[in-house]
């Protein structure tokens, strides 16, 4: 059964998701960036190219014929996959596709209607009896 981590108190959702794709990468763990629309799409593209600072992160579109061989794609609006290791989403609902992973990321930020919706969320997977866990990035780590 699919994972669900939640990562609440995020300043900048796009630039978590960088961060956590890179970290999954390092882990040998293949990452899907499933944004909302095509404009979420392509700053995480842009994004991409600049975090970490001292990296590289390889990645391209899910439809791109070498979507199978990179370690992070960027999906909207496709239910189509090239692997199924990680989703991390960046939608407002969950997606109807997230059972088809391995594990889930949903990233809430600060803000107080995004935290409502990621509450709601959180609720959806609860109610299913999916396994969950949560850390709250504004909180400073030991």
């Amino acid at each position: 059964m699919t994972k669900v981590d939640f990562y609440t108190g995020s300043e900048d959702k796009l630039r978590t998701a960088c961060q956590l794709s890179h970290k999954a990468m390092q882990n040998g763990v293949r990452v899907v960036l499933s944004a909302p629309d095509a404009a979420t799409a392509d700053a995480l593209d842009k994004l991409l190219w600049q975090l970490p600072a001292t990296a590289f992160i390889p990645h391209c579109r899910s439809d791109d014929a070498g979507a199978g061989e990179m370690p992070v794609v960027l999906n909207s609006g496709s239910e189509r996959f090239p692997h199924h290791d990680l989703l991390i989403s960046l939608h407002d609902e969950c997606v109807p596709f997230f059972s088809r992973f391995e594990r889930v990321i949903e990233i809430v930020s600060q803000e107080a209607e995004d935290s409502r919706r990621g509450r709601e969320r959180y609720k959806f997977y609860k109610d299913r009896g999916y396994e969950l866990s949560h850390t709250d990035l504004s909180k400073p780590r030991a």
